[in-house]
């Protein structure tokens, strides 16, 4: 535990979009810190909590865990009161799907985090912490990119995006809600959706049923940070006396490369000679397919001392074993791209 975690100890806190990828990972991070936690699941017919339901039971039992949707306002409002802190990951999050969908990205992304902020206003939180995302840059003008990079919508996805980031820096400048906004870039690890490049090429590769691998466009470069160390910039700007509201705050490692290279280091790893096919139907528009991007993330360093700890080779590692854990045991992965 460092510094910045004791500040969550007795916490009240919320985390929404807790049954994803990285909201799980940030919800059990802040049952270890001592906050009292409560995490928002998308609700469904299924009595599932994502991958809420994975966690260690120890874990589990020591948060709060309530079933709804951040369209919901009213819902929204009964959650947020007596809340110290909001950490807003809930979000539609697959870029495909957002050419066919468009308005619901709207509804979810924008509506969605508008409701929370009138929550935070209303019930008084302490701080919210937002959640964007790298492709509100587009492919990179400069690099690296820094907070100050011009907005790029090139998907309906990064569009929503921006709408809810400006809505964010809106509410603070008109209602002095104490907001910022977390911008990761390409975070990977454990529990990540095969919607992504490097869960997807693990699995192919070690799934025997598979002989080859089918991919998109691999030129692309990219900034792939490790979950834990993603979690830990939440809980760092989460915990910073002096954040600036209204600011967004880079989490990114500084080092690009290209998605070719990553594959290569997979079939390096795990000692997969399949032969690699481009696939259509994953490559997106041309006008769409963002370049490159590569993170500055002086101005988290500056505040709070965060620095990446996990090297890309050490990391790709830890999602092939827990890949191989899982195709073992027979469990089915997960592709809810509702939640973060």
């Amino acid at each position: 535990m460092t510094n910045s975690d004791n500040e969550f100890s007795g916490k009240r806190v919320l985390v929404t979009g807790a049954d994803g990828f990285i909201g799980s990972h940030l919800a059990e991070a802040l049952v270890h810190t001592g906050a009292e936690v409560t995490a928002l699941a998308f609700y469904n017919s299924f009595g599932t909590c994502g991958w809420l339901d994975e966690i260690a039971n120890e874990t589990r039992s020591a948060m709060h865990i309530e079933l709804g949707d951040v369209r919901d306002g009213v819902q929204m409002r009964s959650l947020a009161e007596g809340i110290d802190i909001i950490f807003h990951l809930a979000a539609l999050i697959g870029i495909p799907y957002s050419y066919v969908a468009a308005q619901s990205y709207v509804d979810v992304n924008i509506h969605g985090t508008l409701n929370l902020l009138e929550a935070s206003r209303t019930g008084m939180v302490g701080r919210f912490i937002h959640t964007s995302t790298s492709e509100v840059y587009g492919s990179a003008q400069t690099r690296p990119i820094c907070e100050d990079h011009p907005l790029h919508g090139q998907s309906p996805y990064a569009a929503s995006k921006i709408g809810a980031d400006q809505m964010v820096e809106a509410f603070v400048r008109s209602h002095g809600i104490p907001a910022v906004t977390l911008r990761p870039f390409n975070t990977f690890g454990p529990r990540q959706s095969e919607r992504a490049v490097i869960p997807t090429t693990i699995r192919q590769m070690l799934d025997p049923a598979c002989t080859k691998i089918f991919l998109g466009d691999l030129s692309t470069t990219r900034d792939f940070t490790f979950v834990g160390d993603t979690v830990r910039a939440f809980l760092a700007l989460g915990g910073a006396a002096n954040a600036e509201f209204g600011k967004v705050y880079n989490v990114g490692t500084g080092v690009e490369i290209k998605v070719s290279e990553v594959v290569t280091q997979l079939g390096d790893i795990t000692g997969c000679n399949k032969p690699i096919v481009s696939e259509e139907t994953r490559i997106r528009p041309e006008h769409s397919e963002v370049r490159s991007l590569v993170a500055d993330a002086t101005r988290l360093t500056n505040l709070s001392g965060w620095q990446p700890q996990t090297v890309l080779e050490d990391g790709l590692s830890r999602c092939i074993d827990w890949w191989r854990e899982r195709i073992a045991s027979g469990r089915q992965r997960r592709n809810n791209s509702y939640v973060r």
